[in-house]
């Protein structure tokens, strides 16, 4: 099969197209990240990377705190208007319903399927163009009607996935069981 360079460049499939919330002067905030993911299990740690001239950046900072906040697909234009829509020219905090959990400083969405609510634990300069901040969450809060047992089910919760061509995709058909699919497998070589 061949294989094509393409340069340093980055092609995780799929990215979260995820918000994160902070408040900024005394207000809710709200900024659309790919780049973030979980870190580790415990204590439970998540990631986002964010431009350093960013509006967002300066809240997070300040109050020691964040929310990453997972919309559903119905929600893809609100999603993708507070990731164009700088928050030093608009007014964001009135785009969503917004609540407090237990931090009391990290808004979250209420029409937004899953919250994770984060205190900032670190955060990491790399001299690039982003600022990497570590949260530990706090508290996962999951709109009941989406469960499946004790977890949120994805095909309910219904994500929305970025991918670097700039386009919105959403999940999906299951294609296999994870930790169970590949006990039967043997390799030919």
């Amino acid at each position: 099969m061949a294989k094509k360079n393409m340069g340093a460049r980055h092609f995780l499939y799929p990215q979260p197209a995820a918000i994160v919330g902070a408040n900024v002067d005394g207000k809710p905030n709200y900024m659309t990240v790919a780049w973030c993911g979980i870190m580790q299990a415990t204590p439970p740690l998540i990631y986002v990377s964010i431009r350093k001239e960013r509006y967002t950046l300066p809240g997070i900072r300040e109050n020691g705190a964040f929310s990453v906040n997972v919309p559903s697909a119905d929600m893809v234009a609100e999603t993708d208007y507070v990731g164009i829509r700088s928050g030093h020219k608009v007014d964001k905090s009135k785009v969503f319903r917004t609540f407090y959990g237990e931090l009391e400083k990290a808004p979250m969405i209420e029409e937004c399927p899953i919250n994770m609510e984060c205190r900032l634990v670190k955060e990491i300069d790399f001299e690039g163009t982003h600022i990497v901040f570590v949260g530990e969450i706090v508290q996962s809060y999951v709109e009941e009607g989406l469960l499946s047992g004790s977890y949120p089910d994805v095909k309910k919760v219904d994500p929305i996935i970025y991918s670097t061509d700039g386009k919105y995709w959403r999940l999906g058909e299951t294609i296999g069981e994870a930790f169970s699919i590949g006990k039967g497998y043997r390799p030919a070589r």
